[in-house]
């Protein structure tokens, strides 16, 4: 959905689209477009076993490679926020990268102990608490009661202004319309794993990017055969991936100092390969659903795909 809420002429899906490119768009497990399973129920806790990691391993590698065979061609790919960190510890896996022609991320989430929304802070600190235990919800639905009470309960902190949800979320976006922000927060945002929300939490929490975290070694010894969760060495993305990063300064998902992290992980990418934007006034929002998205940012991801054809 995030694609395709604004009005044609501004989201990147059809600008590419109309500039010739084969355009796909998946959803993410457990999103309301994406709950058929081959044996499982949403209404059941085992269909909500799963985090990131499960994304990382089998999701994304299941669509590049569908798509793959339906084109017979390689793939310039595009994140925005957790579509870019299903890509990079994919991509440092050496995963996908034989079918991968050039990667896009824009808001690149790979380190979030940075973090500055406040919203964000205060839930990733209750998630850190194992809040499965607190809720006994194996789904995270946003719009469903349990959880709307649990947010309810954090915007009684005085810090957070829930009366703008997404700026408490994603920082100040600078260039949204209103119509588009109507149109995104009825149908965002969707169900994902709790679950999958303690491992970001645990990401905010360590500081390193790594697999889920069982919370004692004996768990992590029978998942992964050793004691603590392995990490993902971001170094070991191929150096010659053509790569096109593009982030903001007020984005308080994806904080400047995280990125800065993440491009230090980078350094040794071949350096015609790295191509780095920084838009001082843009947050999180503003990359996917910004007024002056096509202008600052698609044209400049059009450029880059074509010189890599």
């Amino acid at each position: 959905m995030t694609w395709l809420v604004s009005p044609p002429e501004q989201s990147l899906a059809m600008i590419l689209a109309d500039n010739g490119f084969d355009v796909w768009i998946s959803n993410i497990r457990g999103t309301r477009f994406s709950t058929r399973h081959m044996t499982l129920d949403p209404s059941t806790p085992e269909f909500w076993d799963w985090t990131w990691d499960d994304l990382v391993f089998h999701d994304l590698p299941a669509i590049i490679e569908f798509v793959f065979k339906q084109t017979g061609q390689k793939i310039h790919y595009v994140g925005h926020s957790m579509g870019t960190l299903m890509a990079l510890a994919s991509f440092s896996e050496g995963k996908l990268i034989d079918k991968i022609r050039s990667a896009t991320l824009l808001s690149p989430i790979a380190y979030l102990s940075h973090m500055t929304t406040t919203l964000g802070v205060l839930v990733a600190r209750a998630f850190v608490g194992e809040i499965t235990t607190i809720f006994g919800l194996a789904e995270f639905n946003p719009k469903g009661e349990p959880v709307s009470n649990f947010l309810k309960a954090l915007c009684t902190d005085p810090e957070v202004d829930c009366y703008d949800l997404l700026a408490s979320l994603t920082g100040r976006n600078c260039c949204l319309n209103n119509s588009t922000v109507e149109l995104f927060l009825k149908n965002e945002p969707q169900s994902t794993a709790t679950k999958n929300l303690v491992h970001l939490a645990q990401t905010v929490r360590d500081g390193i990017l790594s697999r889920y975290d069982y919370g004692n070694s004996d768990f992590n010894e029978e998942h992964y055969g050793e004691s603590k969760p392995p990490i993902y060495d971001l170094s070991k993305i191929p150096r010659d991936l053509p790569i096109y990063l593009s982030y903001g300064g007020e984005d308080a998902l994806s904080d400047v100092k995280d990125v800065e992290t993440l491009l230090d992980n980078l350094k040794l990418h071949d350096e015609d390969k790295l191509h780095v934007q920084y838009i001082k006034d843009y947050a999180h929002a503003d990359f996917i659903m910004g007024e002056t998205a096509k202008d600052i940012v698609y044209n400049q991801i059009i450029s880059f795909f074509r010189n890599q054809q």
